[in-house]
């Protein structure tokens, strides 16, 4: 899953969780998901940021 399907993911779960209508099962189970998809998110964002920084430094040191 790609990190814009990982966003539309959280999305639909969260829709599912505010509108009250899953079980306290569900729910957890829903709310696990999330967290998970988060933190792959998170990773994705963190590893990205660091080659953004590297692209930078590299031009900045090519002036």
């Amino acid at each position: 899953m790609n990190f814009e399907a990982k966003l539309k993911r959280i999305e639909e779960i969260l829709k599912q969780l505010e509108s009250g209508d899953v079980t306290l099962e569900d729910s957890m189970k829903l709310f696990e998901e999330g967290v998970s998809i988060t933190s792959e998110c998170r990773k994705y964002l963190k590893e990205y940021q660091g080659k953004f920084t590297v692209i930078r430094e590299e031009l900045e040191n090519d002036d």
